[in-house]
């Protein structure tokens, strides 16, 4: 008789669960594209170069110092060992999310000994072994619609630490080049001390001469304190760059790393690809993207929960005295129960849960075109910086170069008594301050070609992989 009444059940089980429509990546995809402007074939920026992204840039550097640092740094930096911590997290709430998926079985072992009043009345123990199974047939997609919100979340989550992994790449290489411009500043400000402690001396002898006055020593002396100010503070910035760098990398920060003295060249500017391209690879557009799957899988979840669950228990087992003798043909007991519930009256529960999934959904539609859109944004400002700095390069470059030769023929006309002492210190503080700004700009420069291989999602390691695989769907 029970056979025949869960019999219809069992059949129309898995017919339902066959009905049930859940989103699709093509779904995501749509939703997200048409949140987006139309984009171009090419970037609008003029200049940008056709081609693949590079992947693996820090080699492109060729700067074995740096490749090593940033190495160092992916295995110890704390914030990228959280992410992954995280990251680990999230790839557990995917298996607790599929495991509904399955019978749920457990095992019970009971022993009852009631004592009697009579005597010499033996109490013998009572053993009763159950093996119990649960299942809730997936009709409506709501527990596959759990199990692709935690997948989705999950996908996201590896993305940001994808992401993270770049973003700590370029932060190093950053901070690598900002010590090694802050080295140079002190470079710059050492010779500028020494220029002015040389003029300075020179005036003091010909004011003893009495071919210079006591104005001319005073300026010359303030100009040389000046100068030393500066060299101290350049000496302080230059290891303050050194220990931001070490912490980066998850050292102490004692200010005991050893730097290259010069900054690498800047790398021809790399090819951009297309920027429908950029959105595919860039993985903080891909985990905003993800975010938007798992808010339609989670729409999905909030529409099922609406309609009638049905689950069946089944549970066998035995009953004996004799431990041993639990599973004979006598003692087992079994039983199948079907069980059907249908929401009826809630207080409005299941429709509001039901909104505020399809909130989130539209909420995390509008995040992605605006993290899609500053992508895109950052793509075309470097493209347009690598040509603003690349002129300011050549210029400064000239601008150094004259202010030499200015110098140099204003230290003869000082000598020949053709010029005051005031225009020396006016064109030699030209000349030092050329060089301060080309060691700046040709730091932003380097700085700037990292920072664009990261707005076009280029990985800096060729061993990673490219994108985030789609969503699984049943």
């Amino acid at each position: 008789m029970m056979r025949r009444a869960l019999l219809p059940l069992t059949l129309l089980a898995p017919l339902l669960a066959g009905c049930a429509t859940l989103s699709t990546d093509e779904d995501v995809a749509e939703a997200t594209a048409a949140s987006l402007p139309t984009l171009p074939d090419q970037w609008a920026v003029d200049g940008a170069i056709p081609g693949e992204v590079r992947i693996g840039w820090i080699e492109a550097i060729g700067d074995p110092v740096l490749s090593q640092l940033v190495l160092e740094a992916q295995a110890n930096n704390p914030d990228i060992r959280a992410a992954a911590a995280s990251l680990d997290s999230a790839l557990a709430l995917v298996r607790q999310a599929r495991a509904p998926l399955y019978p749920q079985i457990n095992g019970v072992l009971n022993v009852d000994q009631t004592d009697s009043p009579q005597p010499f009345q033996p109490n013998d123990p009572v053993y009763t072994g159950t093996v119990q199974a649960q299942w809730e047939a997936d009709l409506w997609g709501r527990v596959r619609s759990g199990r692709n919100v935690a997948y989705a979340s999950a996908q996201a989550v590896e993305a940001d630490f994808r992401f993270a992994q770049y973003a700590l790449a370029q932060g190093v290489a950053s901070a690598y080049f900002a010590s090694i411009e802050a080295q140079e500043q002190v470079g710059v400000a050492t010779r500028t001390v020494e220029a002015l402690a040389e003029i300075d001396r020179i005036v003091r002898v010909r004011y003893r001469e009495g071919f210079a006055s006591r104005q001319d020593t005073a300026t010359a002396g303030s100009d040389l304190e000046t100068a030393r100010d500066s060299l101290a503070q350049a000496l302080g910035g230059a290891r303050s760059a050194r220990r931001a760098l070490e912490v980066l990398l998850g050292r102490y920060p004692a200010d005991r790393i050893a730097l290259v003295e010069e900054l690498p060249e800047t790398p021809p500017p790399p090819p951009a690809g297309l920027p429908s391209e950029m959105l595919e690879r860039r993985p903080d557009v891909i985990a905003a993207e993800r975010r938007v799957a798992a808010a339609f899988a989670s729409l999905d979840q909030a529409k099922a929960a609406q309609l009638p669950t049905v689950s069946l228990t089944a549970s066998g087992g035995g009953t004996s005295t004799d431990l041993f003798d639990i599973l004979n043909g006598p003692n087992l007991l079994w039983s199948i129960v079907g069980n059907v519930l249908q929401p009826i009256f809630d207080g409005g529960l299941r429709g509001a849960q039901e909104d505020e999934a399809d909130a989130n959904r539209r909420a995390a539609i509008a995040l992605y075109a605006s993290t899609a859109l500053g992508a895109l944004r950052d793509v075309e400002d470097n493209l347009d910086q690598v040509q603003v700095l690349a002129q300011r390069e050549v210029i400064l470059e000239n601008a150094a170069e004259e202010s030499g030769t200015a110098y140099a023929l204003a230290q003869l006309q000082y000598a020949e008594g053709e010029i005051a002492l005031i225009d020396v210190l006016n064109i030699q503080q030209r000349l030092f301050g050329a060089e301060r700004s080309l060691v700046a700009v040709r730091r932003a420069r380097i700085e700037q070609w990292v920072t664009l291989n990261l707005a076009l999602g280029g990985s800096w390691d060729s061993g990673l992989p490219s994108e985030t695989p789609p969503v699984l769907q049943p």
